[in-house]
């Protein structure tokens, strides 16, 4: 028997989802709310494409309609700039509200403008998709080197065989010489 969800939990589900920490994979959460990995991805494909929120009757809901909300590592490089920037001059409370707008939190919001201090702006993504591509590389050069070595290493193994076959065949030339 199939357990049936209500759409507001669905909702809910998804917004945790999407709200995660960057250590907290979505196969964890699944099983915290006691959920299919896979319908989690299900409920979230539904949401990115509001198939999740037309399913449902909006006036019963509490919260209003689910909003398409970025994850704070979703924003690229300019985002994060304008948003230090227009919080610079904002005092915390506006700094709350507006972050509250936007689906942020304060530390967000410092730790972003530490970055840009220290000039650390290039996004974790990019970083790693620069070390991926480096590490890519070095993998393809030595799989490069290590089949070289593997084709002299055979060569040199049948070398040794057919020479042990000529000493066979016409004696060693060691065996010659007394």
């Amino acid at each position: 028997m199939r357990t049936r969800f209500t759409q507001s939990f669905k909702i809910q589900a998804v917004e945790k989802a999407l709200g995660r920490t960057e250590g907290t994979s979505l196969q964890a959460i699944a099983e915290a709310l006691g959920v299919g990995y896979s319908t989690l991805e299900k409920w979230i494909r539904q949401s990115r494409d509001q198939e999740l929120e037309t399913a449902m009757n909006i006036d019963t809901m509490s919260s209003g309609p689910m909003t398409k909300e970025k994850r704070p590592q979703d924003w690229n490089r300019e985002e994060k700039l304008n948003m230090v920037i227009s919080c610079g001059s904002q005092g915390e409370q506006e700094i709350s509200k507006l972050c509250r707008e936007k689906g942020l939190y304060p530390h967000h919001i410092n730790q972003w403008k530490a970055d840009f201090l220290k000039g650390n702006t290039q996004d974790p993504k990019t970083k790693s998709q620069c070390e991926v591509k480096t590490l890519r590389n070095e993998n393809k050069a030595l799989k490069k080197e290590l089949n070289r070595k593997d084709k002299a290493l055979a060569e040199t193994a049948a070398l040794l065989v057919l020479q042990k076959k000529v000493n066979q065949i016409w004696g060693s030339s060691e065996d010659d010489s007394q």
